[in-house]
């Protein structure tokens, strides 16, 4: 049995092979035993803790630590063999990857964690939570790129030669994607400084809709007729946009014409009436009413108040219910409203013929 043992295969004997092959078998038991005992352990604290950031922590490590820990054990037990240095080189390399992979996906795994998590304690809406996916490509490439990069100079490769090539690779590439940097940029400036969200009506130049999907490159919107307007983010940035979800309230002005024979107590009177009938509306905020000016054919006034509710809907409905008000009232009062008016000369017709001359605003 000693014998059989003793016998030797590519450099090592068979009971080398048996003891690398029980320490393999040992360390995934120990491994499996201990981190299961410790995860648990830190689960229960992570549980009481008031802080979500200490699950993400523990949920990377169960992820790529243990992993990462177990393939570097069983990597320092089988270099205790006698190997042909191309296959002790091939291991070599692979737990070089093997490494990298797992800090790299470590790394994004926080990054992205951490980003979600700062957002949901900000209570950022959904769709905003989505737009987050394109940023979080951009920073898990250049993670990758720096991990590979990491990688190549652990193999022994001259770096710097490396880095001088992707440097003027990048520069032309550059070059030939500039607009589609530039969308990206712009996406960027969007994402960060939001002037819009979907979900929001906006107007842009000559075109207006609600703000449908944020996409890397454009934009989509959906114009009040149902089309669908793509919108290039670069744009959009250059634009004026008006955003009108986020109104608090809007501004309405409108005027009133009376004719010229109002007397005057009543003409005083107008400003007090038109604030009250305002003020009593639940959804309206009065402003001002004045006796603007001396009209062609009518004295006007200018009346400005507020509707408290972005909703054009509201607006609209507020106002039509001033505006019934008002008739109302003035009606009451025996108020007239002044029609445009134009006085006509007639010659050469008998003078019991002619069309008599209207004043302004009778008729």
């Amino acid at each position: 049995m000693n014998e059989m043992l003793q016998r030797i295969y590519w450099g090592n004997t068979i009971a080398a092979y048996l003891i690398v092959a029980g320490g393999i078998v040992a360390v995934w038991l120990v491994m499996k035993l201990v981190t299961g005992i410790i995860i648990r352990f830190l689960k229960k604290k992570a549980f009481r803790s008031e802080t979500i950031f200490d699950d993400l922590l523990l949920q990377g490590a169960e992820k790529f630590i243990v992993p990462c820990i177990y393939f570097l054990a069983n990597y320092g037990i089988i270099i205790q063999l006698a190997l042909q240095p191309k296959f002790a080189r091939i291991l070599e390399v692979a737990i070089m990857v093997i490494t990298t992979y797992y800090v790299v996906r470590l790394i994004n795994f926080v990054i992205h964690g951490a980003i979600l998590l700062r957002m949901n304690k900000k209570k950022e809406a959904p769709e905003r939570i989505k737009q987050l996916s394109g940023i979080l490509m951009v920073v898990k490439g250049i993670v990758w790129t720096f991990g590979v990069i990491t990688l190549i100079d652990n193999l022994g490769y001259n770096i710097t030669t490396i880095i001088a090539g992707l440097g003027i690779g990048g520069i032309a590439i550059a070059l030939a994607a500039q607009n589609i940097l530039g969308d990206l940029f712009s996406y960027l400036v969007i994402f960060f400084d939001k002037p819009f969200e979907v979900g929001d009506f906006i107007v842009v130049d000559n075109y207006s809709g609600i703000v449908e999907k944020i996409g890397i490159k454009t934009t989509h919107v959906r114009s009040l007729d149902g089309q669908q307007l793509v919108m290039p983010n670069s744009e959009l940035v250059k634009s004026v946009i008006n955003n009108f979800k986020r109104l608090e309230k809007r501004r309405v002005v409108f005027n009133i014409r009376l004719v010229y024979h109002t007397p005057a107590e009543k003409i005083r009177q107008i400003p007090t009436l038109v604030k009250d009938i305002i003020t009593n509306n639940k959804n309206a905020s009065f402003d001002r009413a004045h006796f603007q000016s001396f009209g062609e054919f009518s004295l006007d006034y200018e009346i400005v108040y507020y509707v408290n509710s972005p909703d054009y809907v509201v607006r609209m409905n507020t106002h039509q219910e001033i505006c019934f008000a008002i008739l109302d009232r003035f009606e009451k009062e025996k108020i007239k409203f002044a029609l445009p008016a134009q006085t006509i000369f007639a010659t050469n017709i008998p003078e019991n013929n002619r069309v008599a001359e209207h004043e302004p605003g009778q008729q």
